[in-house]
This record gives C-alpha cells, structure tokens and sequence, in this order.
C-alpha cells in the first residue's frame, strides 16, 4: 500500500520540479556568465563515497577550488538511479529549480533525460559523461583515451600473475564499446608482456552493483584468476581480491584505499581537467557543444603509483616505455590488425581505429578473452 501511494506522489512531485518553467537565469549561448552566476548541479549515481562517482566529485570539486567558485555554487544529488528515468528527471529539474544552470550527468544511462531537458531548459547547459548524443546550443557528452590507461593497467597484471588467468569483472557485455574497449586495451597489454596468459571476464549487467560485483569476482576466483580487473563503480572486486589472497587493478579512483594488500595500480580519471574547462568556457563566453575526448596527453587518465609492496621489479620500467610509446612515438593501442576470439579480425594494417570506432564501434573480445557464463 505504502509502495501504491508513493508513485503518485512522486510523480505529483516530478511534475512540480519538471513541469514549472521556473529556471536560471543568466546563461545564454554565445555569452559570457559571471563567475558568481554559475551553479553546478551534479547527477550521482550513488553516494560518491569511492569508485566512478567519487572520482567525478574529487573532480568537481578540483574545478571549484581552481575556478574559485563557492561550495553554494554546486549542487550534489546523490543515488539518482540511472536505470530510473523518471527518478533521473526529477533530480535534474529539482537542480534546476534550486538554480542549477549546468548539469553534470555522469552516467550513460542519464543520456536520454538530458536531451530531453535541454529542448525545455534552453539556458541551461547538460553535459553527460560517456554518451554519445548532443545538440549545437546546450548539451554534450564528454569522456577519454582510458584505453591508454588500461594497457599499462594491463603490463602490471600480466607481469605479476602466476596462474596466467587474470579476471576482469565488466559491467556490461562485448555489445557496450565503452567497457568492451577497454577490456581489449587492457588484455592487449597483459599480452604485450605475457602471451601465455589469458583474461576472463564476469559480467554484472550493472554499472552499481556491489553484490553483483563480488559474486562476478568470485566466479573468477573459481576459475583460479589470481588478479582481479574490473570495468564498475564499487571497490567490492578489490576488497573480494585482497581477500582471497591474490592482487587487482582498481578502476575510476586508487581503490589502493579499500585493498592496500591487493591492489597493484588503478585505472583512474582526472575529470577534474574536463570541469576545469567547462567551467572556464562559460565564464568566458566560449562553451560549444563540441565533445570532450581527452587521454594521457591531457592528464586525463593516468594510473595510480604501483604499490611498490606488490610491483615485480621490471613493472615500472616496462610500463614507463610503454607510456612514453603512447605520449611520443604515436603508439595507439588499437594499431593494425587484431584477432578477435572467435576468429575473425578487426582494424586494417597500417591504420588505428578512430575515435568513433573506439567509443562506439567495439563489439568484439580480443583473442586471449575469454567469457564466462
């Protein structure tokens, strides 16, 4: 009964938040925003403690202190589950009624919401991290080159595994370039230095989901991978990893903090860089709606130090050649031809894959993947 009379009532409230044309003033296409005028509201898929939204605050809040905006001008709305879109626009309008005239939505799933409010809310800025879709006045996308960061993730696991099984926890399957790619990144890096090695894969189906994310570790462990990857928000592959006696490779912040006894390096971004000029680009007046796609060059992915409890004595030095073949000799990971594992090849000899291939074009596993079922 409880269950019967909230959604009436949510939805009474959606429309108060998302149905007034009450929105903030001050912002318009092509001009300048005083620095006190601009307010962030920012879409958490949880409660940003650790992992993907926690490296997204750390990165927002990176942005306030160097743009010196005060802690009034940014609003957080924690939780907003992804797979809810009702519940997604309602936290964006209520950002909105509060002020908000940028929105910072951080997930994939949140896409969709965006492009609808950005036809309602014309002077108001949606910015969503990951996706594809955007318009020519108010509304983007913005993400990176992690693929860079997880090839050099992937020298650390194939130089330290002793089984020759490492484990990759991945939140969506082969058909989401994003994970998918990064998957074959890191798997072309642990071959680079292991050929003998393979990589399994445990899917969740979920972006957040901590235990969906230990049960997929703990499949893998089943398996005998003794280090753990993953592609999802929650630090439960790491903690299950330091646990069961073998070693990781954090994603989205240094997940060292939860397995310091695991935890080898972790993939991480610094959205700080994006933010930083987001924010700038509106103060000044020079915000387009052109994609952001920045990579190791930008400082915008990087891995963590190596615990140097863990590294095996040859881990820096390798992963710091490679890392200079990114940055200097034009290396791009996805070069020339490659073997998928079911047979068939993807990229043309001489070639890399664009930009587009990369962000939207993987549906494949490279060749020493295998899938779990």
């Amino acid at each position: 009964m409880k269950k019967k009379m909230f959604i009436p009532l949510f939805l009474a409230a959606l429309c108060l938040a998302g149905c007034q044309k009450t929105t903030p003033a001050g912002w318009a296409p092509g001009k300048p925003l005083d620095r006190g005028a601009v307010k962030i509201g920012v879409i958490h898929v949880d409660d940003a403690k650790s992992g993907y939204s926690y490296a997204h605050d750390m990165g927002i809040r990176e942005a306030q202190q160097k743009t010196a905006l005060r802690d009034g001008q940014v609003i957080r709305k924690f939780n907003v589950n992804d797979a809810d879109p009702i519940m997604v626009e309602y936290m964006m309008s209520e950002a909105i009624t509060e002020g908000a005239n940028i929105i910072v939505a951080i997930s994939w799933g949140h896409m969709d919401i965006c492009e609808k409010l950005a036809l309602k809310y014309p002077n108001v800025i949606f910015v969503n991290a990951s996706g594809h879709k955007k318009n020519d006045t108010n509304f983007t996308n913005y993400f990176g080159r992690v693929y860079q960061a997880r090839y050099l993730s992937g020298i650390a696991a194939g130089l330290k595994t002793k089984s020759n099984k490492i484990g990759f926890v991945a939140a969506m399957d082969k058909s989401n370039s994003e994970v998918t790619g990064g998957l074959n990144a890191f798997a072309l890096g642990v071959e680079s230095v292991n050929p003998n090695a393979r990589v399994y894969v445990s899917v969740t189906y979920s972006w957040f989901d901590p235990s969906g994310e230990r049960q997929a570790t703990q499949k893998l462990l089943d398996e005998g991978c003794d280090v753990i990857a993953q592609h999802c928000d929650s630090p439960a592959p790491q903690i299950e990893a330091e646990r069961a006696g073998v070693w990781g490779i954090g994603y989205n912040s240094d997940m060292s903090r939860e397995a310091p006894r695991a935890v080898l390096t972790s993939v991480i971004w610094e959205w700080g860089v994006y933010y930083t000029a987001l924010i700038n680009s509106v103060i000044d007046g020079s915000f387009t709606t052109a994609p952001y796609f920045g990579g190791l060059a930008d400082g915008m992915v990087d891995i963590t130090p190596l615990n140097s409890m863990l590294a095996t004595p040859d881990m820096e030095t390798t992963i710091a050649g490679a890392k200079e073949r990114i940055l200097n000799d034009k290396f791009n990971v996805f070069d020339g031809v490659m073997e998928t594992n079911d047979g068939r090849t993807a990229g043309t000899a001489g070639t890399t894959l664009s930009d587009s291939e990369i962000t939207g074009g993987i549906d494949w596993y490279y060749r020493n993947i295998t899938e779990l079922q």
